[in-house]
């Protein structure tokens, strides 16, 4: 069998620890599809991962990255043949099995989509989980009937991840989006993304009241807690807010005035466990909806080597947009 590189993690005395390691292909776990990993990229969930927080993480060794693209080198599957360019978010890979911090993966055919035509793995990874959960979001607020002429849409978080994605595909579609951020330094970045306003988040942090002054249609909040009450009691009569982050708080101090006098509607976004059907639908509109130049903007790229580095960095609000981690 033949060997790979892979960042592993350890548990050593209480901590995580990670490490470069070269990895015997038979250490993979089961599964019909062995990827040649390329790409991989950092989310919030990745940092949280590499700190040992949470305990997403139940055995080790372990190698994390929740996201990777690359080319199939074997299959089992008549879904797939050595050749093939795929793409893998969710499923909680980098959590209960091993992920895309590594040259090579093997995974369950059904976890993989077909990387779309005209989509490299760089920019598939550019978009990455964020990017597929800002779309995922976008389509549940049109399948509740949103559409640019009902007003502006609020994006939280927008300087991060999800947020960046969430601007650059909503000004694409042609609504006007006003994004809340709590690096105002960011601004022009977030200008240059689509975004029509840049609001501070301390605007959205403060307690809430029950109802606010009507301001947008709708809105993609990645924040959570106090600011998702805010935007609610802010969403103008009939719009929708789609939920997709917890950055500031799993908890939720709301009233339901919004609901039952404003017939606001909350909309959940999971990515992990998403069906295989909406992911097809989300990374077609991903290639079709967002502007390549706008994702070169929003993305920085790293090796391997330096995702150690940057893990306490994501965690800490300290990364713009998307890091791209350059496997191969």
């Amino acid at each position: 069998m033949s060997n790979f590189r892979a960042l592993v993690l350890h548990e050593e005395g209480g901590k995580v620890v990670p490490r470069l390691e070269t990895v015997d292909e038979d250490r993979l776990p089961p599964g019909e599809v062995t990827v040649a990993v390329e790409y991989s990229t950092l989310n919030y969930k990745d940092g949280m991962i590499l700190e040992g927080q949470g305990r997403l993480v139940r055995a080790y060794p372990h190698v994390p990255g929740v996201d990777f693209a690359g080319t199939v080198l074997a299959s089992d599957s008549p879904e797939f043949r050595p050749g093939d360019p795929v793409i893998l978010t969710g499923w909680r890979v980098g959590e209960v099995q091993w992920g895309g911090y590594a040259e090579r993966a093997r995974v369950p055919a059904s976890f993989l989509v077909r990387r779309p035509d005209g989509l490299t793995a760089r920019q598939a990874m550019a978009i990455g989980t964020a990017g597929f959960t800002a779309m995922l979001a976008v389509m549940a607020l049109e399948r509740h009937g949103l559409t640019p002429q009902r007003g502006p849409v609020v994006v939280t978080g927008a300087a991060g991840g999800v947020g960046s994605i969430a601007v650059a595909v909503l000004s694409k579609l042609g609504y006007s989006v006003i994004a809340s951020t709590g690096r105002m330094s960011e601004a022009p970045y977030l200008k240059r993304l689509g975004a029509a306003e840049v609001i501070d988040r301390n605007e959205l942090s403060g307690p809430a009241k029950p109802l606010a002054k009507e301001r947008w249609a709708g809105g993609v909040d990645s924040v959570g807690s106090t600011t998702l009450v805010n935007v609610l009691s802010m969403t103008k009569y009939g719009g929708a807010v789609a939920a997709c982050g917890l950055a500031g708080g799993m908890d939720l101090p709301a009233s339901v005035a919004p609901f039952i006098l404003r017939g606001v509607c909350l909309l959940g976004i999971d990515s992990v466990m998403c069906p295989i059907e909406p992911r097809k639908t989300a990374w077609d509109r991903l290639a079709r909806d967002l502007d390549s130049e706008k994702l070169l903007e929003i993305t920085t790229e790293i090796g391997l080597d330096a995702v150690i580095e940057f893990g306490p960095r994501i965690l800490a609000g300290q990364v713009r947009g998307r890091t791209v981690v350059k496997i191969s």
